[in-house]
């Protein structure tokens, strides 16, 4: 004989309704650093290939560290 397990409805959208402030925070969040200039310049960089890059004379590292700056450790 088979069993199962059931849960009711009503657990579940308490639970989304306390986590979707949150969820909802965190996509606003994302959506930011998604639409800074930054991340455009990411973008950018990579859809350069890597004899594009031997073109201008610097590599995918060297550019990562001007678009960054100080802000990240490589």
């Amino acid at each position: 004989m088979a069993q199962t397990a059931t849960t009711t409805n009503a657990n579940r959208s308490l639970v989304g309704y306390l986590i979707a402030p949150f969820a909802a925070i965190g996509r606003g969040l994302v959506a930011i650093a998604e639409a800074g200039p930054r991340m455009q310049q990411v973008r950018r960089l990579n859809e350069m290939s890597d004899d594009d890059l031997a073109a201008l004379g610097v590599t995918r590292a060297e550019m990562v560290r001007k678009i960054f700056g100080g802000s990240i450790y490589l």
